[in-house]
């Protein structure tokens, strides 16, 4: 019998999760991430992000396809390999003091909350108008996504669990948020990575990443764009452009397949996508 994981072909999950504007819908949670001061620090302090930019963006994929589209045992070893990893991150908040570890459950739950939220309103906004998210599903689809959360070591009960819960989890964790000089630096590396000079000489990645990061960029909350010091970028103009632009980008990932240079879907995302057109023939 097929073990079709935590989710399955029939879940919401794997609908949005196998949408084309997943990998920009992962550039958004990762400039919203920032946001947090010591989530960011644990990053900037304890992580190589800088250095293996490509590598770290490929194993967050990785992991993500695995927990959503593997079986339940290849989700539970991906997460156990994770939580191994938190538990060994252990610092102390330069902000106040107080020692911290990468498991704590505020930092885990905001993780968790800013990939959700991005996922939802990325896919949603660049559907064509006359194939809506329905609210049902939007509830749905946070719902169903408790169980990542429980993956890395979250309580199911402090988890939002449905659109309603998700914005007022926002509304109570924007006082704690800011732009560090962290965040900053972390927004510059997302939005125009190094790449090796081959790379820029010979392909189209430039422009192609420059694009679809600007629309993650863009595509940002209000808010959160204004404390990026983008205020330009947070008026009601910049969002129909924004809904304009992800709609023209999803049209033009799924006549190519949902390729863009450089980058190709896990085995897990193949399969998955294979099941679901095997189930709806």
């Amino acid at each position: 019998m097929q073990d079709d994981g935590f989710f399955g072909p029939d879940s919401v999950t794997w609908r949005l999760h196998t949408d084309p504007l997943v990998g920009p819908a992962g550039l958004r949670a990762l400039l919203l991430q920032a946001l947090h001061p010591l989530a960011m620090h644990v990053v900037a302090t304890r992580s190589r992000f800088k250095e293996e930019t490509w590598g770290r963006l490929h194993r967050t994929g990785e992991y993500v396809d695995t927990t959503t589209f593997g079986s339940r045992q290849e989700a539970e070893r991906a997460a156990a390999v994770v939580r191994g990893i938190h538990a060994r991150i252990r610092g102390t908040d330069p902000a106040t003091g107080l020692e911290y570890g990468a498991d704590d459950e505020d930092l885990l739950l905001w993780i968790h909350c800013a990939l959700v939220e991005s996922i939802l309103d990325v896919v949603s906004r660049g559907r064509a108008p006359s194939q809506p998210l329905s609210s049902d599903d939007a509830d749905r689809y946070v719902a169903e996504q408790v169980v990542s959360a429980e993956l890395v070591g979250v309580r199911r009960e402090v988890v939002p669990a449905s659109r309603g819960d998700l914005d007022d989890y926002f509304t109570e964790v924007r006082p704690h948020l800011a732009v560090t000089r962290e965040a900053r630096e972390a927004a510059s590396y997302i939005v125009a990575p190094p790449m090796a000079p081959r790379v820029v000489l010979t392909t189209p990645a430039v422009p192609v990443w420059l694009g679809v990061s600007g629309l993650a960029m863009a595509s940002l909350p209000a808010w959160a764009r204004r404390m990026f010091a983008l205020p330009e970028l947070a008026t009601a103009p910049t969002d129909a452009a924004t809904t304009a632009g992800l709609r023209a980008l999803r049209a033009a990932l799924l006549r190519s397949e949902g390729r863009v240079p450089g980058v190709e879907p896990s085995e897990h995302r193949k399969r998955a996508v294979a099941r679901m057109a095997g189930r709806a023939a």
